[in-house]
């Protein structure tokens, strides 16, 4: 066996892996033709047009629901903002949402922001995402949604979600940051609850920098997503902007710059989680049969869009901190953990927002409440976003052999 490079062994590799985002010739020229237009909003560059965006807006709304064969998309400067006015849409001030802890800070506190609050339930300890089962115990007459999230693009397990919210008359608002293109029984993410939403933050599978996009076929939810998006205000064509506030909006409108670099990055989508895919199943089937470790579960029937590759670590003879930091000296940089639950944040504890002086639910945040999120959080759970491309199939040979390496050193 080699002797490990934390020993004084000689790494498996030694060069960084590849950077992303891929910026291509296509983003550049896009931006230049924006820049060149002189108009690098346009929400304000013509009478009765400006409520719905510029041109680079609205073309890359038309092509995420053309994508999606939804009805309406509607554009945001983040998927934070757009979750936020999913949330005025569909719960009231004072009400609950049912969502995960093993998420992003916004899939939660959005609720916060339209003074809602969020109920946390446990999540699958194999897919990572929202346990279905769990669901009915936090059911209160407060609540009006779930917010399912497709955790690292594994899709959600929909069947169960959708009836069960059907059944209480609550909506479903899909959090796809981290999945667009996923697909669930053949259905694409986004298209199956009441709404969903996606982010194109540099980070993700595709990106304009930062950005997000609401997708829906009810016409009300789309038309508060505009008014929420754009001061509450509501222009008509052909009318003179009277300055006039419908609900309380703020100002989360994308530029033509970010919707010029979207909608080339949208363009690519397929195609880059064709690649993820088949790095990930190369992965996949090489380490499968290593002890201590399983690769991600996918059902047959879903698409992942393979955001990021999670493992499963379970080797008793060895922590996985202690794993990873071998890992890390053989230069393989995988992570552990994701994100702390989201109730250990002290926004639960010493900071609560204001709406908790109103409310009147049984909301709790105590340490222990979802113990499997715990558990992949200081335990159980391997991360890695390496898997997509420019990486290679060289690059994931180097993953690989770290991951032998360190496992047979145990």
């Amino acid at each position: 066996m080699s002797r490990l490079a934390f020993n004084g062994g000689k790494p498996v590799r030694t060069k960084p892996f590849p950077p992303h985002p891929i910026i291509g010739d296509e983003e550049k020229r896009a931006v230049m033709d924006v820049l060149n237009s002189g108009h690098i909003s346009s929400f304000i560059a013509s009478p009765g047009k400006h409520f719905l965006g510029g041109e680079k807006v609205q073309e890359l709304e038309r092509l995420f629901a053309d994508y999606h064969k939804t009805t309406y998309a509607v554009v945001f400067n983040s998927a934070t903002a757009a979750l936020h006015a999913a949330i005025v849409a569909t719960v009231q001030p004072g009400k609950e949402i049912i969502t995960t802890p093993y998420t992003f800070t916004s899939t939660a506190t959005c609720a916060f922001m339209n003074n809602a609050v969020p109920v946390f339930v446990d999540v699958c300890p194999d897919t990572f995402n929202i346990n279905p089962d769990k669901i009915v115990f936090s059911m209160s007459p407060l609540v009006e949604a779930i917010i399912p999230v497709h955790l690292f693009g594994n899709p959600a397990n929909m069947d169960r979600i959708v009836p069960f919210a059907k059944r209480y008359g609550l909506k479903v608002i899909e959090d796809c940051a981290q999945a667009p293109g996923a697909k669930y029984r053949g259905k694409r993410v986004g298209t199956i609850g009441d709404c969903g939403i996606f982010s194109l933050t540099e980070s993700k599978n595709i990106m304009s920098g930062e950005g997000g996009v609401l997708i829906t076929d009810d016409s009300d939810i789309a038309d508060i997503a505009r008014l929420v998006r754009n001061h509450g205000e509501a222009v008509m064509a052909g009318r003179k902007r009277e300055y006039k506030s419908q609900i309380l909006g703020y100002n989360y409108r994308m530029t033509e710059l970010a919707a010029a670099v979207g909608i080339e990055q949208f363009k690519k989508l397929d195609r880059i989680n064709a690649e993820r895919n088949k790095l990930a199943n190369y992965l996949t089937k090489n380490i499968k049969d290593i002890p201590g470790l399983t690769p991600p579960k996918v059902d047959k029937k879903d698409y992942h869009a393979y955001y990021g590759y999670g493992i499963l670590y379970d080797k008793p003879e060895m922590s996985r901190d202690v794993f990873l930091k071998l890992l890390e000296a053989e230069g393989i940089p995988l992570g552990g953990g994701y994100i702390k639950p989201l109730y250990y944040q002290p926004i639960f504890h010493d900071n609560k927002p204001f709406i908790f002086q109103h409310y009147k639910g049984n909301a709790s945040y105590e340490k222990g409440l979802c113990p499997v999120a715990e558990k992949l959080y200081y335990d159980d759970l391997i991360l890695t976003d390496i898997v997509r491309p420019p990486a290679t199939f060289d690059d994931m040979d180097n993953i690989i052999e770290g991951l032998e390496k360190v496992a047979k050193s145990c």
